[in-house]
C-alpha cells in the first residue's frame, strides 16, 4: 500500500510540473519586456478580426449606437472602389470623352450654317431662361471641378504640392462644392419646370435621327424647338441631377437618412453618376461651341441667326414666323414664352 500511494504522488507531482511547463509561456506573452502586464496579450490577432463575418463590433457607453461598429467588410470593397476602380473609370471616361471629341472635330470639323448668316435675328430664349441655363451650367461646372479634385486631387496634385496647403485647399474645394449644390439644385428645378414641355418625345424626334441629326450634310434633320439629342440630353440631365443630389445629400448629412451600408452606396451612386454626367456635359458643350457654328449665341445672347434657326429647328422657326406675322413683326419673331 505504501508502494501504490508513493507512486500516486509521484504522478500527480509530474501532472503538477507538466501543467506549470504549459503556462509559463502563456504567462510569459502576457508580460512586456519589462516584465510588466501586458493588457493586449489577450486581444485576438488583426487577421482573425479582419475575417470575422459579419462585421465587427464592441460595446461602448455612448448612445451612439453607430460608433460600435469597428470594422466591416463591405468597408473594405468601398475603398478599393473609392482609391482604384473609380480612378481608373473615372479616368477612362473623361479622357476617353475628351478624345473622342478631338477626333470627331478632326473628321467632321465645325458645322457651319450652309447657307451662310442672313443677318436678321431670331429671338430663341428669355432672359429668364437664360438665367435658369447659366445658373445650372455654373454651379455643374464648379461641382464637377471640385468633385474631381476629391477624386483625383491625391493623385494629380499632391505631389506638386506641399502635403499642408493641398489639405487647405482640397478643403476649401469641398466646402465649395457642398454650397454651390443648392445654387445647382435651384437651376435643375428651373430648367426641368421651364423646358418640360418642349422637350416631350414626339413624332419628329425618330426622323431627326434618322436624318443623322443634321451632321450629315446631304440630309435635312427637322426640329422642334429642341431636337431629339438636346431631348435626350434634358431628360438624362435632369435623371442625372436628381441621383447626384439625392446622394449627395446622404452624404452631405450623414446618418440621418441610412446607415453605413447605405451611405457607402450612395457614395458609389453619387460617383459613378457624377462622372458619366461630366462626360455627357463635356459633348454638350463641345456642340454648343466649337461642334456648331451659331449655336453659342442662342445662350449668349438669346438670339440666333434666321438661316442657324431654319437648319436647325426649322419646325420651331416657322412657328415662331407665323406668331411673329400675326403679331405685326415679321423681322424679328418674338421669343417663346417661358412654361
Amino acid at each position: 500500500m505504501t508502494t501504490i500511494l508513493a507512486r500516486i504522488r509521484l504522478v500527480l507531482l509530474a501532472s503538477v510540473l507538466l501543467a506549470l511547463a504549459g503556462a509559463i509561456p502563456s504567462v510569459a506573452q502576457q508580460l512586456g519586456p519589462d516584465g510588466a502586464p501586458n493588457p493586449t496579450a489577450s486581444v485576438p490577432n488583426q487577421r482573425t478580426l479582419l475575417q470575422e463575418v459579419p462585421r465587427i463590433e464592441g460595446r461602448i457607453d455612448i448612445p451612439d449606437e453607430k460608433a460600435a461598429v469597428l470594422i466591416q467588410p463591405m468597408g473594405r470593397v468601398w475603398e478599393y472602389f473609392h482609391e482604384v476602380t473609380l480612378h481608373w473609370v473615372g479616368a477612362v471616361v473623361i479622357l476617353g470623352t475628351i478624345a473622342a471629341l478631338a477626333v470627331a472635330y478632326l473628321i467632321i470639323g465645325r458645322v457651319r450654317i450652309s447657307a451662310g448668316r442672313s443677318g436678321r435675328k431670331v429671338s430663341r430664349f428669355t432672359p429668364f431662361e437664360r438665367f435658369a441655363h447659366w445658373l445650372t451650367a455654373v454651379s455643374f461646372v464648379i461641382l464637377g471641378l471640385t468633385g474631381l479634385n476629391i477624386t483625383f486631387g491625391k493623385i494629380v496634385l499632391l505631389p506638386v504640392m506641399a502635403a499642408d496647403a493641398f489639405s487647405d485647399f482640397s478643403q476649401a474645394m469641398k466646402y465649395i462644392h457642398n454650397f454651390t449644390s443648392f445654387a445647382f439644385v435651384v437651376g435643375l428645378v428651373l430648367i426641368g419646370v421651364i423646358w418640360l414641355k418642349d422637350n416631350l418625345p414626339s413624332k419628329v424626334d425618330v426622323e431627326w435621327l434618322k436624318q443623322g441629326g443634321g451632321f450629315i450634310k446631304s440630309k435635312h434633320a427637322p426640329a422642334g424647338r429642341f431636337n431629339a439629342g438636346e431631348k435626350l440630353v434634358f431628360w438624362f440631365a435632369l435623371g442625372a441631377g436628381v441621383a447626384v443630389v439625392v446622394s449627395g445629400y446622404l452624404l452631405l448629412f450623414p446618418f440621418y437618412a441610412t446607415n453605413i451600408a447605405g451611405m457607402q452606396v450612395a457614395q458609389v451612386v453619387h460617383a459613378v453618376i457624377a462622372v458619366l454626367f461630366i462626360a455627357i456635359i463635356l459633348g454638350h458643350i463641345y456642340i454648343g461651341t466649337l461642334g456648331m457654328e451659331g449655336a453659342f449665341e442662342a445662350m449668349a445672347t438669346g438670339e440666333v441667326d434666321l438661316n442657324w434657326a431654319k437648319e436647325h429647328h426649322d419646325l420651331w422657326l416657322a412657328e415662331q414666323l407665323a406668331k411673329a406675322q400675326r403679331e405685326g413683326s415679321p423681322e424679328k419673331p418674338s421669343p417663346t414664352p417661358a412654361e
